[in-house]
């Protein structure tokens, strides 16, 4: 289970040029180069591994003009209240704003429906295998577990099912790199130690307090202790970017420990998610890789613009 050295995650796919989670988005990515393509996988009704970001639709599909009487009373049209044919009849779009309704990264790719979809883990599994036969490279599968335990609530082993699906296609022969992670550590360590599997794994640490996942305790994970606890199931963490570092009253960056820490239990670090145009503005894309690389140490990076990163790695003989 042991990884590479710097390697570059592309973020949903290409999803600074094309609409997150599109194949075409995750095929650009595997044509600039990426080490691995990220992927988020949420279950249907009918128990069909998906990738989507979100527990609902609303940002991503026309599912409101589709099937308007099927939202729950939170105003949310959830994926496990579907099934995978049902979603088979959507328009897909880039992420667009819940309270404006335009795209929400106005500069990227925009709000055409054009190269957008909704499609199966199985589905992207295939391109990139495909993609990696045509090619002769060996792109590997970043597989994010979103919500086990709403899953878990609603019935659902959303790890065994991944974990199936992975096998089979040989993933977990072997067949490309992957690496599953999740937010919820239950979800790994069942995966690990209830369902045999031997894939390398990296526990995901958001903002404490934020809403990413109020199970964990992001806080403690950030410790010595919590790093040490991690690292009895999982080879790897992916903190929030701002989990690494603080900024000065002018607005430069000032390193964190977490690295370090990590890495003194075996840990590789892989920080989500950059984007360039969401930078501060005292702060540039490559000044951010050579601070995340050259400063921190980190091991990879998440991120939306994946030729950027590759490029930098390249010009500092880092790859």
């Amino acid at each position: 289970m042991s990884l590479p050295e710097k390697i570059v995650i592309a973020h949903r796919g290409a999803s600074g040029y094309l609409p997150e989670h599109s194949l075409v988005a995750k095929a650009y990515a595997h044509a600039l180069g990426t080490d691995y393509v990220e992927m988020d996988v949420v279950l249907t009704h009918d128990g069909v591994p998906v990738v989507l970001h979100d527990l609902y639709l609303d940002c991503i599909s026309n599912i409101q003009q589709v099937y308007p009487d099927r939202c729950r009373p939170d105003g949310h049209y959830y994926v496990i209240d579907f099934n995978w044919s049902e979603l088979e009849r959507l328009t897909a779009y880039d992420r667009k704003s819940p309270e404006t309704g335009e795209a929400l990264f106005a500069a990227r790719y925009g709000e055409s429906t054009v190269g957008a979809d909704i499609h199966s883990m199985a589905e992207e599994i295939e391109l990139i295998l495909n993609l990696n036969r045509s090619t002769g490279r060996n792109v590997g599968l970043f597989v994010e577990i979103k919500n086990p335990l709403f899953h878990t609530d609603a019935g659902m082993d959303i790890g065994k099912i991944v974990l199936e699906t992975l096998q089979r296609y040989q993933i977990t022969d072997g067949a490309i790199p992957c690496l599953v992670f999740s937010f919820e550590s239950s979800v790994l360590k069942h995966m690990r130690f209830d369902l045999g599997c031997d894939l390398t794994m990296a526990q995901l640490i958001g903002t404490p307090g934020s809403e990413e996942d109020p199970v964990d305790d992001f806080s403690f994970y950030q410790t010595d202790e919590g790093l040490r606890e991690i690292s009895t199931y999982a080879q790897a963490v992916s903190p929030s970017l701002l989990e690494l570092v603080s900024f000065s009253p002018k607005g430069m960056p000032i390193p964190g420990h977490l690295v370090e820490f990590a890495h003194k239990v075996h840990l590789c670090v892989y920080p989500y998610a950059l984007r360039r145009d969401t930078l501060p503005d005292q702060i540039d894309e490559r000044a951010a890789l050579t601070f995340l690389f050259s400063v921190l140490q980190i091991d990879g990076v998440i991120t939306d613009f994946p030729d950027s990163a590759i490029a930098f790695l390249v010009d500092n003989h880092l790859r």
